[in-house]
């Protein structure tokens, strides 16, 4: 699937003669596509607002953006898991020091196609029919009809959040169709009624149905909603992360800033993530 690249280099207010430090940003942003429209929202805003600014979003998956932080092809690497061991002895190895900051938090939901009458499943079916064990829908209570498992490709941090925390680090059954994009997994459940998948709540809409999630065997079921998820009821929630390395600090910081400022939580909020506060 083509990854788009978006540009946002637009015209801003001048910035007032007693602001010392420029804010003025070019820079290039790659990885997760949970982060996706998150990047491209703080982006064009910061852009809009700072003249001359450039911020290239790329998306990939997690590992891609650190791969390509090691290799120097990106100034921040977006991730929707932390930052693995492996990767950071990578990056120590190559001489550069690395920065985490919590950009926001997202929740993952489980999607149907709107046909599909199931409405809601513990976390042992999901691990069972994400595993291979439960194959008919039948077999939790729906109709007659096999299960066709969508996934995230093994690159996506969204991929490695479910497996460890939905499926308890088990492995996806081998007919699982992976995916390279949260887009993809959402246009393929809504185009086929025995679906099921995983997304970030920010890119629910109208073409699939979320599963509302028990983790207590069944005695309480949530709805995979920003409120649920900031009032931590829902329990499939994490931390999207921005890495740099340090010696770009300096370039990338009114940028930072920016995002975690009120404005940029108030951004974080209105495109479907949870903020940071």
């Amino acid at each position: 699937m083509k990854q788009a690249i978006w540009m946002f280099t637009l015209m801003a207010a001048f910035l007032a003669p007693s602001t010392v430090q420029a804010q003025k940003v070019v820079a290039k942003i790659k990885g997760s596509d949970t982060c996706l429209p998150l990047s491209q929202k703080f982006a064009e805003v910061y852009s809009q607002k700072n003249k001359g600014s450039g911020i290239s979003v790329l998306g990939g998956g997690s590992g891609v953006g650190i791969e390509a932080l090691l290799s120097s092809t990106t100034d921040i690497a977006q991730s929707s898991r932390k930052m693995k061991l492996d990767e950071k002895m990578k990056l120590q190895k190559a001489g550069k020091k690395v920065k985490e900051v919590i950009i926001a938090y997202d929740a993952l939901a489980v999607v149907v196609h709107p046909a599909n009458p199931v409405s809601k499943l513990t976390r042992e079916q999901l691990e069972g029919i994400f595993t291979g064990k439960i194959t008919n829908w039948k077999q939790v209570g729906g109709p007659d009809m096999k299960i066709i498992v969508y996934s995230r490709e093994t690159s996506s941090g969204t991929y490695e959040f479910f497996k460890e925390h939905v499926l308890n680090k088990k492995n996806f059954a081998p007919s699982a169709l992976l995916l390279a994009a949260t887009g993809a997994v959402v246009q393929s459940v809504s185009q086929t009624k025995g679906a099921i998948g995983y997304i970030g709540v920010a890119y629910i809409d109208k073409q699939v149905k979320a599963i509302d999630v028990s983790y207590d065997q069944g005695k309480t079921f949530v709805k995979p909603t920003i409120a649920n998820a900031k009032s931590k009821k829902y329990p499939v929630t994490r931390p999207l992360y921005y890495y740099h390395v340090t010696t770009t600090e300096r370039n990338i910081k009114p940028f930072m800033d920016f995002i975690l400022s009120k404005e940029g939580q108030h951004i974080v909020q209105a495109e479907g993530y949870v903020p940071t506060f």
